[in-house]
This record gives structure tokens, C-alpha cells and sequence, in this order.
């Protein structure tokens, strides 16, 4: 299937390679947007909504567990203190995932 799919570009693009050369010195386009804008719409436009769709299917079927807390002494180190809130929880801070020093917020 590869193999067909890449004869049929590359024949393609060379019968566009034979009509196009003439209009480099006619100081046209030559009609690449062309193969550009169909590129872009029927293939660049179907892999990302694809790709989206394949991420939000995986998201939905994992059961996603909160990993157990280990005060590891190199890690969730404050210096000093948040310019917001309290002080100890980070800018997008999520209690549900993220830890504070001390542990999750859900267990104190």
C-alpha cells in the first residue's frame, strides 16, 4: 500500500515538475497553492483531528490512580515562599495530583 501511495506522488509530482518549470521564467505561481491547499485540506486537517481523537479515546479508557506520597528530600523543596495564595501551592496547582511538602491536601 506504502509503495503505491509513493509511485502515485511521485509521478504526480513529477508530471507537476514538467508543467511548472515553464512558469518560473513566466514569473507565475505555476499552480503550487493549488497543491498545497489540497495537501493542507485533505490530509494535514484529517491527521489532527485523528490524532485528537485517538488521544481522547486512550484518555477515556484509563483509570488513572493517584501514585502513592514518598517524602523524597529532593523533591517539592520550598526556598521561599509563592508571591499568591498561601504561599506553598504552585500557580496551577491541582489538589487531587499535585503534593504539597507535607503531602496530598486530601490525606491531612
Amino acid at each position: 500500500m506504502a509503495s503505491i501511495l509513493q509511485r502515485a506522488a511521485t509521478l504526480y509530482l513529477q508530471n507537476q515538475a514538467r508543467t511548472v518549470s515553464h512558469s518560473a521564467t513566466a514569473g507565475g505561481h505555476g499552480g503550487g497553492y493549488k497543491l498545497w491547499k489540497k495537501l493542507t485540506f485533505f490530509v494535514a486537517f484529517p491527521a489532527v483531528g485523528l490524532g485528537m481523537l485517538n488521544a481522547y479515546l486512550a484518555h477515556q479508557e484509563e483509570h488513572h490512580e493517584r501514585p502513592p506520597f514518598v517524602p523524597y528530600e529532593y523533591l517539592r523543596i520550598r526556598t521561599k515562599r509563592f508571591p499568591w495564595g498561601d504561599g506553598q501551592k504552585t500557580l496551577f496547582h491541582n489538589p487531587h495530583v499535585n503534593a504539597l511538602p507535607s503531602g496530598y491536601e486530601d490525606e491531612h
